[in-house]
């Protein structure tokens, strides 16, 4: 044995961060194109993380406190979305497991590893995102030159309290449920994380309210010792000198729950994360199907208006196999459904802020402009699978172009997540007291839902589970997301100002005749896409 080589968990988290910077394909790798650090893969993501963050600069003026929660609570809902995005990935992968589990690597080691890597990427984001903030807490009203070195301490120990959140969960899920539950409760688990980030990111604005006249009050809120940012908000104050006694108890609470976190996922709980990369490697028969029974989606496609979309045999061919896929295969699930949980989640902000008041008119188109959204994300993350390779089989079809391949995906979509969707916005809105009478104003972003829909197709050529799988770009789709969140606002908002001018009928009548010249322009451009050349 060499004395001189370096320790296994140094060499695997080199190997992990390889994965990271390069993805897990060698199809078109150049390496000496090759990023050589996160910020050369990232520095896209991480320049718009800081300009996202100069929204701090509205809290000049405001107490340090009040600052470190706003930085804490945003990097928390940053942090938690791209760990909770890339863990599955990055923690379960099959392939890797039939490598690593014939060599003497102790799990604990495995794990450390991976999460060193989850943490050092969660680190560049959480630094672009709060550069605006340390130069406020540095140099602002009340500012102190240990804030920036304070604040950065406590961002790694939140860092750490995520990623070991995420890993400790995936362990009791596999020690308590076994590997038969486990696909469905990775899914739920992340879903549910993205739920509760997306309700904390629009709680704390709300909680920075009247806290420029008494800071402190905040305190006597009792549920105020429940939320991880205002530990690590807490933590600051510790650490610059001026916490005082409620400071102090949630900073050690904050640490000691860290450190509890961390030594059980990394601790008891690391034979778990064995068996389940065991459990993974090992092939699980299917149940038999009864004789004559046949699945529900193959009774639909049989009655309109499916059988009228889905006459071409290509196109029904991927509509089954994208359903199936979104439906029953773990790695899809795990990066469709909790990466549209932000967008599902911002109608229902909308609708709760605006139900009741004069907001409702605004709150409704606001909600059905975001929901378009739905389309566009789910087609994009349709693209990437762990058995992207088979994706060959494409070019085996008597067509010209992955056309019909992304129609069949745009039809999959459309019945498994826009139609739901849709329904359960029309309830809630009606259920809303003066929900009714703004009913209308869910047509303008509605409308927009065909264009969405083909845009990913017809710009990127997103050809459904045909890309393999790089957690870098997981790392981009919290960034993504905000911009087009942004986006939806436009065609709504345009709609409530053509209420106000008393134009909203002709308003709907030019956006249909746009909608379909754009919708004709982009099936054109879909039908013309054709093949990349196979390396």
């Amino acid at each position: 044995m060499n004395d001189g080589a370096p320790p296994p968990v140094t060499t695997l988290r080199q190997l992990y961060l390889t994965l990271f910077l390069r993805g897990r394909s060698s199809r078109g790798l150049q390496k000496d194109q090759a990023p050589k650090s996160v910020g050369d893969k990232l520095k896209g993501t991480l320049a718009i993380y800081a300009l996202s963050g100069l929204i701090a600069l509205t809290l000049t003026g405001h107490p340090p406190f009040a600052l470190s929660l706003y930085l804490h609570g945003m990097t928390f809902f940053f942090l938690g979305m791209f760990v909770a995005a890339t863990a599955g990935e990055i923690l379960f992968n099959k392939d890797e497991a039939e490598i690593l589990l014939h060599r003497p690597v102790d799990p604990r080691t495995l794990l450390w590893a991976k999460v060193g890597v989850l943490v050092r990427v969660s680190l560049w984001m959480a630094t672009a995102f709060n550069l605006a903030g340390l130069l406020i807490g540095s140099f602002g009203k009340g500012g102190s030159w240990l804030f920036a070195p304070a604040h950065l301490l406590s961002s790694a120990v939140a860092a750490l309290f995520c990623s070991g959140s995420v890993v400790l969960l995936y362990q009791a899920c596999l020690r308590w449920f076994g590997r038969e539950k486990l696909d469905n409760l990775m899914t739920t688990t992340q879903v549910l994380m993205a739920v509760v980030l997306v309700a904390g990111s629009q709680f704390v604005p709300h909680l920075l309210l009247g806290m420029e006249k008494s800071p402190e009050g905040i305190f006597n809120r009792w549920w105020i010792h429940l939320l991880p940012p205002a530990w690590f908000a807490s933590l600051d104050e510790v650490l610059t000198g001026r916490g005082g006694g409620a400071h102090w108890i949630m900073a050690g609470t904050g640490v000691t729950v860290t450190a509890a976190v961390l030594a059980l996922a990394f601790g008891k709980m690391a034979k778990a994360y064995e068996e389940g990369l065991q459990s993974l490697a090992e092939s699980q028969p299917r149940k038999p199907r009864a004789a004559g029974k046949r699945r529900i989606l193959d009774r639909l496609t049989e009655f309109p208006p499916l059988s009228w979309t889905l006459r071409d045999p290509i196109v029904k061919a991927s509509f089954r196999l994208c359903s199936a896929y979104m439906l029953r295969d773990r790695d899809i699930k795990l990066r469709l459904y909790p990466g549209l949980v932000p967008v599902l989640m911002m109608p229902a902000v909308f609708l709760l802020r605006g139900s009741g008041d004069s907001g409702g008119e605004f709150g409704i188109a606001m909600a059905g402009g975001y929901l378009g959204l739905i389309p566009l994300m789910a087609m994009n993350l349709l693209q990437y699978s762990q058995s992207w390779q088979a994706s060959d089989i494409y070019r085996l079809a008597p067509v010209p172009g992955p056309g019909p391949f992304i129609r069949g995906a745009m039809q999959a979509v459309a019945l498994i997540l826009v139609v739901p969707g849709v329904l359960v916005l029309l309830v809630v809105t009606f259920l809303l007291p003066g929900g009714p009478a703004h009913a209308a104003m869910l047509l303008p972003g509605l409308l927009a839902l065909p264009v969405y829909a083909r845009i990913p197709g017809a710009i990127e050529k997103a050809v459904p589970l045909s890309k393999p799988t790089e957690e870098a770009k997981a790392g981009m789709r919290g960034v993504v997301m905000f911009l087009m969140m942004i986006s939806a606002l436009i065609v709504p908002g345009i709609g409530i100002g053509a209420k106000m001018a008393g134009h909203f009928p002709l308003f709907l009548v030019i956006e249909v005749v746009l909608v379909g010249i754009v919708c004709y322009r982009l099936n054109l451009e879909i039908s013309r896409k054709s093949w990349d050349a196979l390396e």
